[in-house]
């Protein structure tokens, strides 16, 4: 819960100077990025903005205090006072900080301009006390939010201390609008107005004078003045010359001798006491002053201490919520750690519950932390950590956990289980291992038993962390004991249990299990609201369909899974580039491939603010895409950054696995062995070939095989895979092994085999939708498509989806084989095999490229379109080839480019190819 009063803008009293000078200077602030307002403590900042402020609507105010350093409590708070000034226009924004569902501040920001982007009003944000910052990612992040706020977004900053904000380059460009400490003190004109407001006996404008220059406008030593001459029985006028005298030279470090004589000094015993008590809070209301001190009229005694001008000030419009200045307040808190030494750890536990009782565990765990109080903390973590746990308040309940003794855990197994739920939610999974299996061994040492039921919980999370570890059979086992006897209220833990146990089955190969264990998982984390396993599950139903062959259904599952990130804001988590990810992956295979690229690049955005070992998969997509297009210099770029990031980090097999079927591809493409065989000899080798992952790297290695002409070892595995496919439905898998198949036997001769698997494979892309894996194997593919086009040996869907294949390999892979470029031809006419007949005729230029183009089967038609001319001039080049060349037919054409290509090292001889109609 947020503190109302920290998002509440001060209110304006009543009897405080209204300074025309400085409000005529703030009245430009919508026209600066940031206005900067810095000076040591006690020069009337906050109210000078409190009257700036008043009247307007478009405003928010945040008030920081010391807990404001954690960058999730900054970024909520900060969040919701954008709220107040856009009456809650940025919906998302403010569930992604409430939620704590983004990578890092800049993440968040970025969202909060895109909502931003169309709000046309004018908008202001007020952060006060900035100078209590001191965690360096937050300025990490507020530096970015001056850098891309929106034009209409005015900022304004108050601050002891200049913040570290890089702010020279805004005034460097005129956008940035400063008053500092030589503009906010007071004026002689000022000074006789606040004590014509202070004092019961007006003084002349002479002593006003002096006594502003002696303390040299200072705001702060001005109240103590007016404060020490109410209080006093001397004359006015007396007492005031004597504080003012007293306060010359004295500046906010050396306050605090002053502050005891002239102010704690001259109050009463009891309101001594009340004002040391109550400094311990950094905000106060009614009920928490009976809690803290015992008083029954905690509101009365509050505003007695206003209007006596004790430096108490209300925190918002409905009077409830009030604080010390700031500078009072540190004053206190150290008199109190003094005075009342022996009593402090009672106070605090006082607090502590009066938090509790009005519903702030975080506030409440502050003063348990600053007691010591180790039991009470406990307490505290027992009733409310799980739902602080929901809240994302990890780094809280860590500080909590490290500050209890180890024996107040063991004792306490759910906290032990809280401890390594916190771990494991940041993948620190080995920790995990070591902390179950010591409290194990711990607890048997004490003999301290657990229920069957908190048994159970401890069991779910151990399947999570083995099924990440890739200990299936251990993942397994514990997932079903967990099952047995997890009550059904402990929802959390069965939505775990249950998404392990789908992944094993997955894992195993057994789709017709794993998917509805998926989709009961998806259905408990809907209704207990735990999205992000909800997402999960609907990326493994993904997954599970398209290892199925059913790509369309998987296409519309995350159609399903991107509503989902939409609607619960989930757009920073890691698993929404998983999404993208998997969405890539379809579309390549559709041969959508300006769309597939697009996906990865936004995975790598969703990327940004994390580790750039994250950013391997969406590389390795990249390469994929590149070489689908034949762009091998793109592809070569890619896979060394993948090279590079495998080198520098530990990945999980499946994640080189991955990069591999990438890698493998570029080698055989440009003929790099030497790379393929140092691959080979390193290479994991799965001790099945039961899931998508281990037929992925065995079908990597088949492929080395084949390039490295191991023949035989290729056969052998591409046998087992294909039997292992077929068995378990792999129908995704199947056809890849196929397309393997096909190559293996085209290299080794055995045509009529090659021919029969090819058939298979493109009956098969009925289903899956499958295109660029074709495309992948570039001319050696083309050439077999077109012969089984030119003896009409395929049923109507497979012969459209040959020519459509083709048309791909022609668009991308054609300046490969088939593009007689002037290198190519210069190259080719000093080549000693080239017919004599095309030295003594040479073609020109363009009609190399019209024969090239009739070899990748284009028609008169598309030729013109390529060449972008017309028609009949297409056929004039047509005409003087094949006067040239001493041919008569297009299907002569064909051949003798066929054999040119050959000669210059490029298709296989004796390939029989045909040419669109």
């Amino acid at each position: 819960m947020l503190i109302p009063s920290k998002l509440s803008r001060p209110m304006r009293l009543q009897d405080t100077v209204v300074r025309e000078r400085l409000l005529a200077r703030l009245a430009v602030v919508p026209d600066y990025r940031l206005t900067l307002v810095t000076s040591p403590a006690g020069y009337g900042k906050t109210t000078l903005m409190a009257h700036w402020a008043a009247g307007k609507n478009a405003l928010g105010w945040y008030s920081l205090d010391e807990s404001d350093n954690k960058p999730e409590r900054f970024a909520s708070y900060l969040i919701a006072a954008v709220q107040q000034a856009t009456g809650g226009h940025c919906v998302k924004s403010e569930a992604l900080s409430q939620k704590h569902q983004y990578a890092s501040l800049n993440a968040l920001f970025a969202q909060l301009f895109v909502e931003l982007a169309d709000w046309q009003q004018p908008v202001m944000l007020v952060i006060d006390d900035y100078h209590l910052i001191t965690n360096a990612d937050i300025h990490e992040g507020m530096r970015f939010f001056l850098r891309h706020q929106p034009d209409n977004f005015s900022l304004v900053i108050l601050s002891r201390t200049l913040p570290p904000l890089g702010i020279a380059n805004l005034r460097v460009r005129g956008q940035l609008l400063e008053l500092i400490v030589s503009e906010l003190a007071f004026t002689h004109s000022e000074t006789q107005q606040f004590f014509d407001c202070r004092l019961k006996e007006p003084i002349e404008q002479a002593d006003s004078n002096r006594f502003c220059d002696n303390v040299a406008g200072w705001a702060t030593a001005l109240q103590l003045i007016a404060l020490s001459a109410s209080q006093s029985s001397t004359p006015a006028l007396q007492s005031t010359q004597h504080s003012a005298r007293k306060l010359t030279g004295l500046n906010a470090s050396h306050l605090s001798q002053y502050l005891v004589e002239e102010v704690l000094d001259r109050v009463d015993t009891p309101t001594r006491d009340f004002l040391l008590r109550c400094s311990l809070l950094r905000s106060m209301n009614d009920a928490l002053i009976v809690r803290l001190t015992g008083s029954d009229n905690g509101q009365q005694r509050l505003e007695n201490l206003e209007s006596q001008g004790l430096f108490l000030h209300r925190m918002d419009g409905t009077g409830e919520w009030f604080n010390f200045h700031p500078l009072f307040a540190s004053f206190l808190r150290q008199r109190c750690q003094w005075e009342l030494a022996a009593e402090l750890p009672e106070i605090h536990r006082a607090a502590a519950q009066g938090w509790l009782a009005q519903g702030f565990p975080a506030e409440a765990i502050h003063h348990a932390l600053s007691a010591e109080d180790t039991g009470l903390l406990r307490d505290i973590l027992l009733q409310h950590a799980w739902a602080l746990f929901n809240q994302s308040e990890l780094a809280l309940l860590e500080e909590c956990l490290n500050a209890l003794r180890y024996d107040q855990l063991i004792v306490n197994p759910k906290l032990v289980l809280l401890q390594a739920w916190l771990i494991q939610s940041q993948h620190r999974y080995v920790e995990v291992d070591a902390l179950l299996s010591r409290a194990e061994s711990e607890m048997q040492r004490r003999n301290i038993s657990m229920t069957q039921e908190l048994a159970a919980e401890f069991n779910a999370l151990r399947a999570q962390v083995a099924i990440n570890d890739g200990r299936e059979e251990e993942a397994a086992r514990l997932a079903t004991e967990a099952l047995r006897f997890l009550p059904h209220n402990s929802y959390y833990s069965r939505i775990v249990a249950t998404s392990v146990t789908g992944e094993i089955q997955h894992c195993k190969g057994d789709l017709a299990r794993a998917l509805p264990l998926m989709q009961q998982t998806e259905q408990i984390a809907r209704r207990f609201q735990v999205y992000h396993y909800a997402l999960w599950a609907l990326l493994q139903q993904s997954e599970i369909l398209i290892a199925q062959g059913f790509l369309q259904a998987a296409f519309e599952m995350q159609d399903r899974a991107f509503e989902l990130v939409h609607e619960q804001h989930l757009e920073q988590l890691p698993m929404h580039e998983f999404l993208l990810r998997l969405r890539s992956q379809v579309l390549w295979s559709w041969s959508r491939l300006d769309d597939a690229e697009q996906a990865a690049r936004q995975g790598l955005e969703v990327l940004s603010n994390f580790q750039p070992q994250q950013q391997l998969q969406c590389l390795a997509m990249l390469a994929k895409c590149a070489l689908a297009r034949g762009q091998l210099d793109n592809a070569q770029h890619y896979l060394q950054r993948c090279e590079n990031l495998i080198k520098t980090g530990q990945y999980h097999s499946d994640w080189v696995t991955n990069t591999d079927k990438s890698r493998v591809i570029y080698w055989q493409l440009t003929g790099n062995k030497t790379a393929a065989q140092r691959w080979l000899q390193q290479a994991g080798k799965p001790g099945g070939a039961d899931n998508h992952f281990q037929q992925g790297q065995w079908r990597s290695i088949a492929r080395v095989q084949i390039l490295l002409e191991q023949f035989s070892e290729a056969e052998v595995v591409l046998d087992e895979l294909n039997s292992n496919a077929r068995q378990l439905r792999l129908t995704s898998d199947l056809n890849r092994n196929l397309l393997l198949s096909n190559l293996l036997y085209w290299r080794t001769g055995r045509k009529s085999d090659a021919q029969r698997v090819l058939i298979e494979a493109l009956s098969l892309a009925n289903r899956t939708g499958f295109i660029s894996h074709f495309v992948i194997e570039g001319e050696m593919m083309a050439q077999q498509l077109r012969q089984l086009l030119q003896l009409n040996l395929l049923p109507e869907l497979e012969q459209r989806r040959a020519q459509q294949i083709l048309r791909e390999l022609n668009q991308h892979h054609r300046h490969k084989f088939a593009h007689f470029d002037e290198s190519f031809v210069s190259k080719l006419l000093s080549h000693p095999q080239v017919p004599e007949l095309i030295r003594t005729s040479p073609l020109t230029q363009r009609e190399w490229q019209v024969l090239g183009l009739i070899y990748s089967g284009y028609s008169n038609e598309q030729i013109a379109g390529e060449l972008d001319v017309a028609a009949t001039t297409i056929k004039t080049h047509i005409r003087n080839l094949y006067q040239k060349m001493g041919i008569a037919h297009r299907q002569d054409a064909v051949q003798h480019a066929r054999q040119l290509l050959e000669v210059m090292g490029y298709g296989t001889p004796d390939t029989a190819v045909t040419c669109q109609p």
